[in-house]
């Protein structure tokens, strides 16, 4: 199954899917941008660790976080993931939202359902499945003891952890990376991945529970 798949190669060893989320329609239209944060990219102080400016120039703008116009009956606190415009949406009141640009998961690893945010980590753990350690031997000695948080861990500087409706861990998570130039590609492994500037903007706005719903769109 490509969703089972996609859950062994997003680096967390489980075996629940988000396969049985019900997805709610939602129409939502980047109307115009109201504010660009281009500016917001350079060298950033966080928790011990010195995150790299982001070299934003060779990023294309429409990747840049800024506030756009967003019709969505969906209620402020809501993030809508656009896989085909590698976009995640934060849903703010008044018809605005915070739009990122994000990479995907690659052919064959998409995903598509309804989850929430059950809780969310600072600078995370990355345990990589067995799976993929038999064919990476170099990663194996991380399915156990983990990958320690820091610079070169593939979740970056956050992760937000996202749950079925029956209160399972999907497997899923919504995290920062390293690698800024997968930014606008679909080069994961099922997850969805920020610049780590975007990552830690948006986990200051996101409250876990319940009411912090993730709608992924195909």
């Amino acid at each position: 199954m490509r969703l089972r798949n996609a859950l062994l190669l997003c680096g967390l060893a489980a075996t629940l899917a988000v396969a049985g989320c019900s997805t709610t329609p939602v129409t939502g239209e980047t109307v115009a941008t109201n504010a660009i944060f281009t500016s917001e990219y350079g060298s950033v102080q966080d928790s011990g660790y010195t995150l790299p400016a982001i070299p934003i120039a060779r990023v294309k703008e429409k990747y840049h976080r800024q506030i756009v116009d967003y019709k969505t009956d969906e209620k402020p606190g809501t993030i809508v993931v656009n896989t085909p415009s590698r976009f995640l949406y934060f849903v703010l009141p008044r018809g605005k939202a915070v739009r990122y640009g994000i990479g995907v998961g690659k052919q064959g690893f998409a995903w598509e359902g309804e989850a929430y945010i059950a809780w969310k980590q600072e600078w995370p753990m990355w345990h990589p499945p067995e799976e993929m350690a038999a064919r990476k031997p170099e990663i194996a000695k991380y399915v156990k003891e983990g990958m320690g948080p820091g610079l070169s861990n593939p979740l970056g500087a956050r992760a937000l952890y996202l749950f079925n409706e029956k209160g399972q861990d999907t497997l899923f998570r919504l995290h920062g990376t390293p690698e800024w130039n997968s930014i606008g590609t679909a080069a994961s492994s099922g997850c969805i991945r920020l610049m780590n500037q975007d990552i830690v903007d948006l986990y200051k706005r996101v409250r876990p529970g319940r009411n912090a719903r993730v709608i992924v769109q195909q």
